[in-house]
């Protein structure tokens, strides 16, 4: 099969390189990083693929004949700005929300959508005159459990004890079991000595970090640790003597692979050496430790 450069790609269907750059960038078959182009996980699934020239470097190709439904576009209107008038916040606090759920992330200006933001439907966009990155979404997001979960945290609408994780199906029987009664030294109160002396060595290291957050998906799945910095999530084993434990846990790492969220599990000899274990394992992930 031939392959065609963005460039060629416009010659082919009548329009300016800056035409079909910008066209592809709606769609969120690329999107700019470090002012380069970079291709998406979707313009790869449409066949787009990286070339590396001698001359010219790294650049992206396309399949010739490829149908490119610029109709697409059309449906994806909602910005920040009017989710936020929606919701009565205001656009940058929407960013800030979309983006601690990781559907986008904070550029040197403006916002570029992640593999997850694209598969909820979002599509980069640049504002014509500025040049600064976007997304918009189509209306489907207000109907996004997570987000308008989110939402209601923000604004303090949400009632903790229907979203607390004792309530959720992945909870009966386990959370029942192990209540959490052991406080650790920033005031959370967790179900082991070893989810205590995890909390402890985040806490003592400075590291944001939240206890049983409820993972940015529809299913109703919480982690032991969240660390907002490097969207990093922390699950502690410590009961692979219990076969519901384990077919909770295999479940569990199941969704964290099929969204591809960063995670770190840690065993019980990790938590015995967590001084060595930690910092190396949080560097990983761009956060770093003392």
């Amino acid at each position: 099969m031939k392959y065609l450069s963005t460039t060629a790609l416009a010659k082919t269907n009548g329009i300016s390189s800056k035409e079909q750059f910008e066209q592809l960038a709606k769609l969120g078959y690329i999107a700019k990083d470090s002012n380069k182009w970079a291709l998406t996980d979707l313009g790869t699934k449409i066949g787009g693929t990286i070339k590396e020239s001698s001359q010219y470097g790294q650049y992206i190709t396309w399949p010739e004949g490829i149908n490119i439904d610029n109709n697409k576009s059309e449906t994806q209107s909602i910005t920040s700005t009017v989710l936020g008038k929606h919701f009565d916040l205001t656009a940058n606090k929407i960013n800030f929300i979309l983006s601690e759920l990781g559907w986008i992330q904070k550029s040197l200006k403006g916002w570029i959508i992640t593999e997850q933001g694209i598969k909820l439907g979002g599509i980069q966009s640049e504002d014509k005159k500025s040049g600064i990155p976007y997304v918009r979404w189509t209306e489907s997001i207000l109907n996004s459990k997570s987000f308008i979960e989110s939402i209601g945290h923000v604004k303090g609408t949400e009632s903790t004890s229907a979203l607390s994780p004792q309530n959720s199906e992945e909870s009966i029987g386990f959370r029942d079991k192990f209540e959490a009664k052991h406080r650790s030294a920033d005031g959370h109160l967790v179900r082991s000595k070893a989810e205590m002396l995890i909390d402890n060595w985040l806490y003592m290291a400075e590291i944001v970090h939240a206890y049983e957050r409820k993972l940015p998906i529809e299913e109703d799945v919480y982690c032991d640790f969240y660390i907002p910095t490097g969207r990093v999530y922390i699950e502690y084993w410590g009961y692979d003597n219990d076969a519901k434990y384990i077919e909770r846990k295999k479940k569990k790492i199941d969704l964290y692979n099929k969204y591809g969220f960063n995670l770190i599990e840690l065993q019980d000899k990790d938590v015995q050496n967590l001084d060595d274990i930690l910092p190396r394992l949080l560097l990983k992930y761009g956060v770093q430790a003392y």
